[in-house]
């Protein structure tokens, strides 16, 4: 039942939101005529690497200039990828990893490999047991407030009690973050 649903929202959002992520594209393009997409590697389920989409948000070779994880502030987020973050718009390409089965809807979001070390062996295979979602347990409820621990905590609990009406309430509570209802 979880896939069939990542497949039809995945679908729906594209038909959607269509008009939307071509504009992304479009601004992203314009600002510094630079790739839009931004591609690396991630973790998925049973711990397989995979290439994740995102719109990009950064300077070109950003990458080089610091490491995985961005605050406030960054001098590496563009203009353009302020209000995309902002919004969440940077993610929407991810869509693309759910119809290609690389990712859910809703699931701990995927680390990179370097975060492999924030784990023990037993945390990083039990997180790992479920796809990564666009959202997750985390995001719903700290959006970017989280620390690594608390992530990491949310992450193992979703894991561990994934359903389906957990899904929609972690859909719900995204919605509610995004548009700043959320609150922490």
């Amino acid at each position: 039942m979880k896939r069939i649903f990542d497949i039809l929202a995945a679908l729906f959002t594209l038909l959607v939101l269509g008009p939307v992520l071509l504009g992304v594209a479009v601004a992203i393009k314009r600002q510094d005529g630079g790739p839009v997409m931004f591609r690396q590697r991630r973790i998925g389920r049973g711990g397989h690497e995979f290439s994740i989409l995102k719109f990009r948000s950064m300077v070109l070779n950003a990458e080089k200039l610091g490491g995985y994880s961005t605050a406030d502030g960054d001098p590496r987020i563009t203009p353009v990828g302020r209000f995309i973050r902002r919004t969440s718009l940077d993610e929407l390409p991810q869509v693309i990893n759910v119809l290609r089965g690389d990712m859910s809807i809703v699931g701990p979001r995927p680390d990179v490999p370097a975060q492999r070390a924030d784990y023990t062996a037993e945390e990083w295979r039990e997180r790992h047991l479920v796809r990564p979602g666009i959202t997750g347990l985390a995001q719903a409820t700290r959006r970017s407030e989280a620390t690594a621990e608390e992530r990491k905590r949310l992450d193992i609990h979703y894991a561990r009690h994934a359903s389906f009406w957990m899904d929609m309430r972690i859909i719900a509570l995204t919605f509610r973050q995004i548009i700043g209802k959320g609150g922490n």
